[in-house]
């Protein structure tokens, strides 16, 4: 069964007003979750994160900021902040992940966490780009150090660079980190030449994509790009900053993805996972500001680890020349780490 995380305290996060971050994003995508759900799945109560977990990707005066915020209304940034209630929809985001990780190494055939606040962007030390705790972060970082795993891969394929937990595990060979992203766009980040950091220096690898970006680019970039790192590397866990903002109708994204395209995409994942950790792939929510995007990513994903949804992540279209170009640059910059990609 593929295991479904659906808090519902997450509704009640206010960034606040008028804030794209809103709980209606996610409101008719957790109705149907609870209400109606699919075939093949099955639903556990979720777990508030533990601080002891939080605290290893986060430096302990960021947590104490964020937990200083209970009952408050706060502002990190422009972009970030509290409501009297996003305490508890803080710690059960992370927690999601942390017990969607859990679950699929226990048997779980897939799992996804619908939750809200995102976490890509908080890096150690900050709370940034709607984001609080990185939830995906603290999950990897629970798997390789309390876990004791050795090779997690995290894909996050949100149209904003995950810039948090690229910096949070940019010198750990254990995580293989891999963005696809719109260039140049918020927040600045994941060039090709972002590759890591000393031991981990070739595990961070960036896709960065042209606005307008849609579903054959998107699949030739990770396919030309990820798929031979992956079958070299032999992941034991996927994790997935599950991003929808890539959805052609987002109010804040830029990429022309469809429906379609969030099928072919998650099947590659999920083939990815068939073949060197079978079931072992945990998806998240970050990004999507469209509640017809999310919904359209969250059944795509879904379906495809219910089995539900089969067939070739390929398609008859081809990439774009400026697409196959940056596949080209990003082959090269890593072909010393990887030479699979030579």
């Amino acid at each position: 069964m593929t295991l479904l995380l659906t808090p519902e305290a997450c509704l009640a996060h206010d960034p606040g007003p008028h804030h794209p971050e809103s709980a209606q994003r996610i409101a008719s995508t957790l109705a149907w979750l609870t209400d109606s759900p699919p075939p093949g799945t099955t639903a556990a109560t979720v777990r508030e994160v533990e601080r002891e977990q939080v605290l290893r990707v986060h430096a302990g005066g960021h947590v104490d900021a964020v937990e200083a915020a209970a009952g408050r209304r706060v502002s990190f940034d422009p972009d970030t902040g509290m409501g009297p209630d996003s305490l508890l929809a803080t710690r059960l985001s992370a927690g999601a992940a942390v017990q969607a990780a859990e679950a699929v190494l226990e048997g779980a055939a897939g799992a996804f966490a619908l939750v809200r606040p995102p976490g890509h962007h908080a890096t150690p030390d900050r709370a940034m780009g709607f984001c609080l705790y990185n939830n995906v972060a603290v999950a990897a970082a629970h798997a390789v150090e309390a876990l004791g795993l050795s090779r997690v891969l995290v894909v996050d394929p949100d149209v904003h660079h995950g810039n948090g937990t690229q910096d949070a595990f940019v010198d750990d060979p254990r995580v293989l980190y891999v963005s696809s992203h719109r260039w140049p766009f918020y927040p600045g980040t994941g060039w090709i030449d972002e590759t890591g950091r000393g031991d981990g220096d070739g595990f961070t690898v960036n896709l960065p994509l042209p606005g307008g970006t849609g579903d054959a680019d998107l699949l030739h970039a990770w396919d030309g790009v990820v798929t031979p790192v992956v079958d070299a590397w032999e992941p034991e866990l996927i994790l997935v900053s599950a991003g929808f903002d890539t959805w052609h109708r987002d109010p804040l994204g830029g990429f022309a993805v469809t429906e379609q395209g969030f099928q072919r995409l998650y099947r590659l994942f999920w083939s990815w996972a068939q073949r060197h950790c079978p079931g072992r792939m945990a998806c998240v929510l970050e990004g999507g500001y469209d509640p017809a995007g999310v919904r359209a990513g969250v059944q795509a994903a879904v379906e495809v680890m219910t089995g539900a949804v089969e067939g070739s992540e390929a398609g008859d279209d081809e990439a774009s020349a400026d697409v196959q170009e940056i596949v080209r640059h990003v082959r090269s910059t890593l072909a010393s780490h990887w030479k699979v990609l030579g």
